[in-house]
């Protein structure tokens, strides 16, 4: 089921990746959708507490690991820039569903770019 918190479904995931020519659209949407399970998820789990937070970002993270082999096939990779924009957006996402006291890297701890 598509998120529903109007915050989410009123953003544009991963914008400044989709404006830089650098990154394929192709991969950054596969990207974006990583973001949207995240939503569904704690919408779904409903997360009590930071911990149960992180453990769900985590696994999204985790999913945005296995995403670089698709964009090192694509000539692109998770650079500087696009570690801020998908940081920004866990950061966003957490602070959407009430956890504005997240620590955006622990939110991502699991990254391995």
């Amino acid at each position: 089921m598509p998120p529903t918190n109007q915050q989410i479904v009123s953003h544009t995931f991963l914008k400044g990746m989709y404006h830089d020519g650098y990154y394929p659209d192709h991969v950054v949407d596969k990207g974006r959708d990583i973001l949207l399970r995240l939503c569904e998820r704690i919408e779904d789990e409903r997360p009590s507490d930071l911990a149960a937070l992180y453990a769900l970002t985590h696994t999204a993270t985790e999913e945005f690991n296995e995403l670089e082999a698709e964009f090192d096939a694509a000539g692109s990779e998770i650079e500087t820039v696009a570690r801020e924009v998908i940081a920004e957006d866990f950061w966003f996402v957490a602070s959407a569903y009430g956890f504005a006291d997240a620590d955006v890297e622990e939110l991502i701890a699991t990254r391995d770019w």
